[in-house]
């Protein structure tokens, strides 16, 4: 069996179409929104809604750490359109009709941190499911799936407290292969080398992996990470990269 993982698709709809072809099922962990593009000014929510300059500016407030001027200045924006949250509603749920459209059937699919789960059921089609704290098999193993984020400074849409992750995470047990948005709390695999910044990983999935020794955990959220695999005891944690860039799945052969 033939399985292809992607994370954080941020809108690439064509390259998510493609990515599940020759597949026999696509794991999708989460972030399938595209809010803020760091490469490409004019696309994303904010890119279409205040245009390139706007988001340049925001881009260069995030990246400089200076995250309330970036809130002040985001807030500026929704301020000067006439019905802020009905342009917000519409950019959403364009971007996720077309997303879910482009998922085969089979697709397994967890929330990323910029996420919208309560967006999501009016989205899918019948061949995705949607699991966050739910084990489902796939080719015969017990496949784990947690969604979300943690608490940053960035406030993105999916963030939820260390002990309702947590909750998830323990309400999974024992599984073959364990799948997150987020990765575990091990430096190597939080450090991104382009932002220059430890991103949120969990102690929660760094406990359970140390307990369970699954032999796979899949992840993404860290788009230029220090390292991309990283072994705890038997388990082979893995990084299955940035698909808006990289526009390529991990392929899993089971």
């Amino acid at each position: 069996m033939r399985v292809h993982l992607v994370s954080d698709v941020h809108g690439a709809v064509e390259p998510l179409r493609r990515a599940g072809q020759e597949a026999d099922a696509l794991i999708c962990l989460g972030d399938l929104l595209c809010f803020l593009d760091y490469f490409d000014y004019d696309a994303g929510v904010f890119g279409s809604l205040f245009g390139p300059e706007a988001v340049a500016r925001l881009v260069q407030l995030r990246t400089a750490g200076r995250f309330e001027q970036a809130r002040d200045w985001s807030r500026s924006l929704w301020a000067g359109l006439p019905d802020a949250r009905a342009a917000m509603d519409e950019a959403i749920d364009g971007q996720y009709a077309e997303l879910f459209a482009a998922m085969p059937t089979p697709t397994y699919a967890t929330y990323g941190n910029v996420d919208i789960p309560d967006r999501w059921d009016k989205h899918a089609h019948s061949g995705v499911q949607i699991l966050d704290g739910r084990v489902v098999e796939i080719g015969g193993l017990r496949f784990g799936f947690v969604g979300g984020g943690l608490p940053t400074p960035m406030r993105t849409p999916y963030e939820i407290s260390e002990d309702a992750y947590a909750a998830k995470v323990e309400a999974l047990g024992p599984v073959d292969v364990l799948c997150a948005h987020i990765p575990p709390a091990v430096p190597e695999l939080t450090y991104d080398v382009l932002a220059r910044r430890l991103e949120r990983g969990s102690s929660a999935l760094y406990d359970a992996i140390v307990e369970h020794q699954p032999a796979l955990m899949f992840f993404g959220h860290v788009h230029q990470p220090l390292a991309g695999r990283y072994r705890i005891g038997r388990s082979e944690c893995i990084n299955v990269g940035h698909f808006a860039r990289t526009k390529v799945p991990y392929v899993l052969d089971l």
